[in-house]
Order: structure tokens, then sequence, then C-alpha cells
């Protein structure tokens, strides 16, 4: 088997790892890197638990292979903020009670952040429109809807 080197940034750090055949995104997250907020659900794209961003952009960890991402700026949940410094929709979700179990919650972080760079002042049908691909079973989805409201006004216009 041929691998070779892939590099790339996650959360603002250079990293480079071995591309084995048929590794994806999510794969290194979790399993090399140790990074587990990242999750795996489906599988197959389709629940938005693995959900980062790639150079701004929210994707599917579980459908991107590795090669994908080299040269590129992957960002996780962890990256996203800090217990000190937390992101406007860290804290916007805890005071909204925006999560139950957590399972899908760091994905519709990522998805909600990409969301907030490309559009600072998203109307509720385009943060609907956002979190399509999210599947989650707890019905906190209005509270999360306004939590990403809360943090998009926090952030306000740029």
């Amino acid at each position: 088997m041929i691998t070779r080197e892939v590099a790339f940034c996650v959360n603002g750090q250079g990293v480079s790892v071995a591309d084995e055949s048929g590794q994806t995104l999510l794969d290194v997250l979790r399993n090399t890197l140790h990074m587990k907020s990242t999750r795996m659900g489906c599988g197959q794209g389709q629940c938005g638990a693995c959900r980062v961003m790639v150079d701004g952009h929210a994707v599917a960890a579980c459908e991107t292979p590795l090669w994908a991402v080299e040269n590129k700026s992957v960002t996780t949940v962890e990256g996203l903020g800090s217990r000190d410094k937390p992101h406007a929709l860290q804290t916007a979700f805890i005071e909204e009670e925006a999560m139950q179990c957590g399972f899908c919650t760091s994905g519709i972080l990522m998805s909600a952040a990409a969301l907030l760079q490309r559009q600072n002042q998203p109307t509720r049908q385009e943060i609907v429109q956002a979190l399509d691909g999210h599947l989650c079973r707890c019905g906190a989805h209005n509270r999360v809807i306004r939590a990403i409201e809360k943090a998009a006004a926090r952030l306000g216009p740029v």
C-alpha cells in the first residue's frame, strides 16, 4: 500500500498525516488527531453530525477524503471557541438551551458558523435552509434557530 503525507491546518495548527487508502477526514480527526467532537452519525453525509468547516464551508467529514483537504484549513468545534472565550454561537446555544443529548450539536454549530461567516445577518429562512441537512431527534429545533439568531445579533453587521 502506498501512503503519502497530507498537510493541512486544523483549528489553526498545521498537521501532516499519512494518507492511507480510503481514509476520510472524519477518520483522521477522530482516530489520528483524537478530536472527538466531530461525530460519526450515518456515515453517508445525510445526518449532519460530522459537519466541519473546510475553508469556511460546512462539509460532511464522513464523505470527505483526506486528500481533499490538502493545503486547506479545517475547523472543528474545538477550534470555534474555548471555555475562556466561547464563540457567540456557543454562548447563545447554552443560553437558549439549544441542545439536549448533544450528539448533533457540534455539526449544527459548524454549519451555523459557516452560515454566519458568509451571511452575518441571516434571515430565519436562511438559518432553516443552512440546517436542512441536520437530523436531530431531541426536538430543540426552535431553540437552535433562536440561538443562531441571537448569535448573529451579537456578532452584528460586518
